[in-house]
């Protein structure tokens, strides 16, 4: 087990972290301007929004631009959009959350969905109140300046003949993935010629994103302009961005963003990472290992004790931090893993950027019977025997007993 001497004394854990924190002050520093997370209520958190002025940083050799939170306090984002009125379309994870975030940060904010669907009642309960900041999408688009176009891809295609009348001269349309306007041949979103055209997507899900904003924290994310009518679209998009819970921004192009968003969910924050835990998994138990033995060594260990590792510090400091057995293992073994990958990852990225996965995407889920087929697809995952051993596997930690 790669973590059983993780940590091995005391003396050492300080003297790694001494190093760690000269090295990562940075790194630490573009997580929203927080301290790690602790047990504590939001409430006691209370960032100081203007310790950080860096603009420009070393991001492996390259020099990027970085738009940090005390760049957009409250009151100025509430000043650029003094005027406006934000109008969330779709109220599922990511809609949700952005458009909470932006309320209880003072901004003027609507959110049109279809009357008593299945995300009205949800709103309800968010304390969005019919005929004051909740409508129908035709009454919410009609009083909207800003139209924050947070439906699914699929969703987007269906609803933009009924969108796109309202987007008049001097409004801005605003959406979290390029998906539709970059493959707009498939789509048919083609936004008029005289507004503004923005994005901004946060690097992850609507629950992380309001989870995050509730923390004190703020998640990382990605702004674009695909069209300047105003001159100031620039400024508004990172100023939303901030404002919708994002702690730092970066900058990308509408079809950066949307070939690396669906390379990486394809890729290993979704698709690979379930093929890689079912074939080490299949390994194990064909070769005589127990399923819970198996389980943890492939998936329990990895999301409870290694990931948070790289994730808080890096790959390289996680083996450091490991046994000299699993270091010299992984050092070996992963340029074999890397080979093995690269040309599926290479067809992958072509899949992408000549449209078949923008296709594929829309085709499937746009048939009526799109969910009960999504049901049975995440079914075959849930009745897994890998699964079904996680089940038994997460009810035994400590926490959760």
């Amino acid at each position: 087990m790669a973590s059983r001497n993780f940590m091995r004394t005391a003396s050492l854990a300080r003297t790694a972290m001494s190093g760690v924190r000269k090295v990562s002050t940075l790194r630490t520093a573009l997580s929203a301007n927080i301290l790690p997370a602790v047990s504590v209520s939001a409430a006691a958190i209370k960032p100081n929004f203007q310790t950080r002025g860096l603009k420009t940083l070393d991001f492996g050799g390259s020099i990027e631009n970085v738009i940090e939170r005390s760049d957009y306090p409250p009151e100025k984002y509430q000043e650029i959009f003094k005027d406006d009125t934000l109008c969330m379309l779709g109220y599922g994870t990511q809609g949700r959350g952005q458009a909470l975030n932006l309320r209880d940060n003072g901004m003027n904010v609507i959110v049109g969905i279809r009357e008593n669907g299945g995300s009205w009642q949800k709103a309800l309960d968010d304390g969005w109140v019919p005929g004051k900041n909740l409508f129908n999408i035709d009454d919410a688009l009609s009083k909207g300046t800003v139209i924050m176009y947070l439906l699914s891809d699929a969703g987007q295609k269906l609803a933009w003949d009924q969108v796109k009348p309202h987007l008049t001269a001097g409004k801005t349309l605003y959406v979290s993935h390029g998906f539709s306007i970059v493959f707009n041949e498939d789509s048919g979103v083609v936004p008029p010629a005289d507004i503004d055209v923005i994005l901004c997507a946060p690097k992850g899900s609507g629950t992380t994103v309001r989870n995050l904003f509730l923390e004190g924290r703020g998640i990382n994310g990605s702004v674009a302009v695909y069209q300047d009518v105003s001159g100031k679209a620039k400024e508004r998009v990172e100023a939303l961005g901030i404002a919708a819970g994002c702690g730092y921004l970066y900058e990308t192009t509408f079809e950066k963003e949307t070939y690396s968003d669906l390379v990486g969910e394809r890729g290993v924050l979704m698709g690979m990472i379930q093929g890689a835990f079912q074939a080490q998994y299949d390994v194990l138990r064909a070769n005589g290992h127990s399923p819970s033995e198996a389980f943890n060594e492939t998936c329990e260990e990895a999301t409870q004790s290694l990931y948070p590792l790289v994730g808080a510090n890096g790959m390289d400091w996680m083996y450091a931090n490991c046994s000299t057995t699993a270091q010299r293992g992984a050092l070996d073994w992963y340029p074999k893993f890397e080979k093995a990958l690269k040309p599926v990852f290479e067809e992958l990225y072509a899949e992408v950027k000549n449209g078949n996965e923008c296709r594929r995407s829309i085709e499937v889920n746009s048939k009526p019977d799109y969910k009960e087929s999504l049901e049975k697809e995440l079914d075959v995952l849930r009745e897994s025997e890998m699964w079904r051993a996680g089940v038994t596997v997460r009810g035994l930690r400590p926490e959760n007993q």
